[in-house]
């Protein structure tokens, strides 16, 4: 019987090691392109936690529609985003997915010039990143005829059931778990970082 009990804790112990693994797995990637793209400073686990809310951080991840990789990045925006990054090889690498990922979030996210809350342009971007950029302006332009501030995403949150087209439930949630997600990881780090400290 005590033999067993060892086996079954060994098998815990190896399992909640492998899930660690896998967990950080692409921690370093994630880190390298955030810094490459928004700067040494920028907290790159919230692009992490935007690898978990499109795939799990899955790199053999498609979607129905034919999104791939970690990123869900359509082909058609892979091949416009390696256009300009040539160094760029193939979508299903999980190195380049990530990436494209990112560079195309510091597209998006300077393509918000007018939002300047850090917080709201943040949400603009992943919203655009979900939804495309012309439905969130779409969204705008709803909230500008309700004399919403239209820069605010709390006021794309409202009036969002009212843009004719939009998934606006997915969207909202998206953006709703890279926030939790990241929340997570930030957590976490810090508890691995009082426990070493201790």
């Amino acid at each position: 019987m005590k033999k067993l009990l060892f086996f079954f804790f060994l098998l815990a112990l190896v399992s909640s090691a492998n899930a660690q693994r896998s967990n950080s797995e692409y921690d370093h990637i994630f880190k390298k392109y955030s810094k490459r793209y928004f700067g040494p400073a920028y907290d790159w686990k919230i692009f992490k936690a935007q690898g978990i809310a499109e795939s799990g951080l899955s790199p053999d991840a498609e979607s129905n529609v034919g999104a791939k990789g970690i990123m869900q990045l359509m082909p058609s925006t892979y091949e416009e985003i390696k256009s300009r990054n040539p160094d760029l090889l193939e979508i299903n690498d999980p190195e380049w997915n990530i990436a494209a990922g990112i560079y195309y979030d510091r597209q998006l996210w300077r393509s918000w010039e007018d939002i300047l809350n850090d917080p709201d342009k943040k949400y603009f971007t992943f919203g655009s990143y979900n939804a495309g950029k012309g439905t969130i302006q779409k969204a705008q332009d709803k909230a500008k005829e309700k004399k919403l501030d239209h820069k605010s995403w709390n006021s794309i949150k409202e009036i969002a059931p009212e843009v004719p087209k939009w998934r606006h439930k997915e969207t909202l949630e998206y953006v709703t778990k890279i926030d939790s997600f990241q929340n997570q990881l930030n957590k976490a780090a810090q508890k691995l970082h009082h426990s070493f400290t201790k």
